[in-house]
């Protein structure tokens, strides 16, 4: 019912009411497409083994179980590092990593967008340019980097290169050039001051944007491996310990698929709760004057 009272009460442009239910015909379409492969994920962490490797595939598992999950369980708590310590070696460096280029990147965004100096073009042009560079590329640069400040072997090897990733200073400096001056200069003359002005009027109005680098930020440290930096098994992430479950060959594909689901649980959350500023923000909106 309530979709045919959005097709009564929707603004139609140039299209009818058939044209409407066609296009939403349309986008279910396309949307089943796009959902299938992560229900396809889904249903294999519920496949017994045998059932995996029928061909051709079964979207759903005829007789569903539980037990790649609980093998999942079962093999981490055998491991000589508790599960929980992997698990919160993520954690930290998810949080701090995340809390700490949001802030950084904005900072910074600030006086690049707002304000007039000499070099700024050239630092805006610098940031693009390291926009190119794929992380594979600076990985030895960054060991080096970390190896002569002695952070090696550290979560912090992780954290650290997490704050000064160019996609999110590039990100917020282009949603910042979006608000009016007009709104700033009425806040300093009000007596607000450069930090206030930053804190209570310019993050939340650029809020889908650091929401969006937020996803992202999370997306890549949630899934981060330590092996080029962190040597020490305790002090590993829970993703590296994941992938030695999955390196078991054949026999563990269940459990395979149990952590890929596993893994995919915290992005895909963050995403459900914050899509529709995510989407305002890949659709460039803000305020304009």
């Amino acid at each position: 019912m309530k979709f045919f009272t959005y097709l009564k009460t929707s603004k139609r442009v140039n299209r009818s009411r058939i044209g409407t239910i066609s296009l939403f015909l349309v986008l279910i379409i396309f949307a089943s497409f796009t959902a299938l492969p992560l229900v396809l994920i889904i249903g294999n962490s519920f496949k017994p083994l045998d059932e995996l490797w029928i061909f051709p595939p079964k979207l759903l598992p005829s007789i569903p179980t539980l037990k790649n999950y609980v093998d999942m369980i079962r093999i981490m708590n055998d491991s000589w590092v508790p599960f929980l310590r992997y698990l919160w070696n993520t954690l930290f460096i998810t949080v701090i990593g995340t809390l700490g280029h949001i802030i950084l990147a904005s900072m910074c965004a600030f006086p690049l967008a707002k304000r007039k100096f000499p070099g700024r073009n050239f630092i805006f042009e610098t940031i693009v340019l390291a926009l190119m560079f794929n992380t594979t590329v600076t990985a030895v640069p960054n060991y080096i980097t970390m190896a002569t400040i002695k952070l090696i072997d550290t979560p912090y090897s992780l954290i650290i290169p997490a704050f000064s990733a160019a996609l999110g200073l590039y990100l917020m400096k282009q949603f910042m050039e979006q608000i009016p001056d007009s709104l700033l200069e009425s806040a300093r003359i009000d007596g607000a001051s450069q930090w206030k002005v930053f804190w209570e009027i310019v993050m939340p109005n650029v809020k889908p944007a650091w929401l969006t680098l937020m996803l992202l930020s999370v997306q890549a440290l949630w899934n981060i491996g330590s092996t080029t930096y962190i040597f020490s098994e305790e002090s590993k992430t829970l993703a590296y310990a994941l992938s030695q479950i999955m390196a078991g060959g054949i026999a563990r594909a269940g459990v395979g698929a149990a952590v890929s689901v596993f893994m995919m649980i915290v992005p895909v959350g963050i995403f459900i709760f914050s899509q529709s500023n995510i989407i305002r923000t890949m659709a460039s909106s803000g305020i304009k004057e």
